[in-house]
């Protein structure tokens, strides 16, 4: 599918590989996988961050072949999972970010068109979470809003 705003038409590189069984080498038995998962959630890590630590440090390749499961859907089941999704949340983080550049540096044109789409993209990302029954019905996107939600 094409992007919207950068005039490029999709995804290409590598990807993963198909197969779903759990690799034999790895250490780590299902429940021991799923309770780093929770206590890395318990310590505020995102599901992207949590899945690069279970690589990187304890050599879980990948966590759906071996619990069967995403970091998502285990955080979800144990209640760790945040308000907010994590892609929405990191947009927001970025949001507020350009408006506090943009109240320093007003003439800058090219952030306020960058910031213009930024924010379009979390209204749109907004309904769609909104009809999936992610969000409130009647979740709006403001700058203060998203200003308090960041700093929490």
């Amino acid at each position: 599918m094409a992007r919207i705003y950068s005039r490029k038409k999709g995804k290409h590189g590598s990807k993963k590989p198909v197969v779903r069984k759990p690799k034999e080498w790895t250490e780590l038995k299902k429940k021991e996988i799923e309770e780093l998962i929770i206590e890395l959630a318990k310590d505020r890590k995102t599901s992207a961050i949590i899945g690069l630590l279970l690589r990187d440090k304890y050599g879980v390749p990948d966590v759906k072949s071996a619990t069967g499961k995403t970091v998502s859907q285990i955080m979800k089941e144990n209640k760790v999972y945040p308000d907010l999704p994590e892609d929405m949340m990191s947009l927001l983080r970025k949001a507020v970010l350009l408006h506090e550049h943009l109240e320093k540096h007003k003439p800058d044109k090219h952030s306020k068109k960058g910031l213009g789409d930024l924010e379009s993209k979390i209204r749109r990302l907004g309904k769609y979470y909104v009809r999936k029954g992610d969000l409130p019905k009647k979740w709006k996107y403001s700058y203060e809003q998203a200003k308090l939600i960041v700093q929490k």
